[in-house]
């Protein structure tokens, strides 16, 4: 089953914008979109990604190196709003 996060990602890169929801979506970017300037938190989050999307680790902890990744490669989309508390 896969899992969707509580909030989206959304990336900018070249005027295009992604929206990520999972894991798995995040494992498909990491390896197909990202640019070329990967780093130590690119390998993080690829390595936490896939452990999230085999259910090794929390869906959270993945979408937080994912975000912390694209943030350091500067493709983070910040003027995003943060999810709703319920």
């Amino acid at each position: 089953m896969i899992s969707i996060w509580d909030a989206n990602v959304e990336l900018k890169i070249d005027d295009r914008f992604h929206v990520i929801r999972s894991a798995r979506e995040a494992v498909a970017f990491l390896k197909k979109s990202w640019p070329d300037n990967r780093s130590a938190s690119y390998a993080t989050a690829r390595k936490v990604c896939l452990d999230a999307a085999n259910g090794v680790v929390p869906g959270a902890e993945a979408r937080a190196a994912f975000e912390a990744a694209a943030k350091e490669a500067g493709i983070l989309r910040t003027n995003v709003t943060s999810p709703r508390s319920e």
